[in-house]
């Protein structure tokens, strides 16, 4: 798929089959996922893959907004191991990379996905970090629900000139 078309059709699915996504499909994901930039190339990111029902069973009632990760059958948690940071707090910025290029490849693998977001709601974060045993140094992102899609979206033309200020404010 070409790249721009890709972005531009990229769409947030939430309904999915229960068909099992594969482990090539997998391993592409979080290939592209880690082909993100990161600040001072420090790649902080690790990534928890969830297919585990009694888990994800269980993310609904730690993030509301996560009821698709009944149905979907792959969720991967987006974290990063604060450790290795090369400039204080970047971690966000170089863990949302990731998930985008994630989110991207998905699409372009014929998959659908969603990101649903951990940090920065603390309740939210500390829960994904006690139901799947994250070390203290480490802090989840995005939690990415991602499968065959059952629903087709159009693409949304989201450009707004309003909001490009050129130079100055």
């Amino acid at each position: 798929m070409d790249a721009l078309v890709n972005l531009m059709t990229r769409r947030s699915i939430r309904r999915f089959t229960p068909d099992p996504v594969s482990d090539e499909h997998i391993e592409t994901l979080l290939r592209a996922a880690m082909a993100a930039p990161s600040a001072g190339n420090a790649q902080p990111w690790h990534f928890i893959t969830i297919t585990d029902r009694a888990v994800m069973s269980q993310l609904p009632d730690i993030q509301p907004h996560t009821k698709m990760m009944l149905i979907a059958p792959l969720a991967i948690l987006v974290c990063a191991d604060v450790t290795l940071e090369k400039h204080e707090g970047f971690w966000v910025q170089d863990c949302a990379a990731a998930t985008e290029n994630l989110l991207l490849a998905a699409h372009a693998i014929g998959l659908g996905a969603v990101w649903c977001g951990a940090h920065p709601r603390t309740a939210w974060s500390e829960g994904l970090a006690r139901l799947l045993n994250l070390p203290h140094h480490v802090r989840p992102l995005s939690l990415v629900a991602i499968g065959r899609p059952l629903e087709e979206k159009e693409p949304s033309d989201r450009f707004r000139r309003e909001r490009i200020h050129n130079e100055r404010w």
